[in-house]
């Protein structure tokens, strides 16, 4: 099993930046495939990103690529969700989730989620 904690959301303007990070708890951190989603008021889970367990390939929807950028930190159990050039329609709730096996990008494929946190865009 593994836990997951988010943290690093906040408000901020649009245009700007913000990092979020998620630790995870457990030994075998490096097994998991590692994905962000995000959830608005009234709307379903959203996928923005995720990244392999074994080569590290990143994968991206289009409404978030080219300004939002994941990566892992295998030997920190961690992942990461660097966000720049942010846009008011990225505020959403954003969890941490984590798989063991590929990258899918259908939430419900995902076993174990952080308590999520909050990321508000004002324009």
């Amino acid at each position: 099993q593994v836990q997951l904690v988010e943290s690093g959301g906040g408000l901020v303007q649009a245009g700007g930046s913000l990092r979020l990070s998620c630790a995870a708890s457990g030994r075998t951190f490096s097994r998991y495939a590692m994905a962000w989603f995000r959830q608005a008021p009234g709307k379903e889970r959203e996928f923005v990103a995720a990244v392999s367990r074994r080569d590290g390939s990143t994968y991206y929807p289009d409404s978030v690529k080219g300004r939002f950028t994941i990566s892992r930190d295998n030997a920190k159990n961690a992942v990461y969700l660097q966000m720049n050039s942010l846009k008011p329609e990225d505020t959403a709730v954003y969890y941490c989730a984590a798989r063991d096996g590929v990258v899918v990008t259908l939430f419900h494929e995902y076993n174990y989620w952080g308590q999520g946190t909050q990321v508000t865009v004002s324009s």
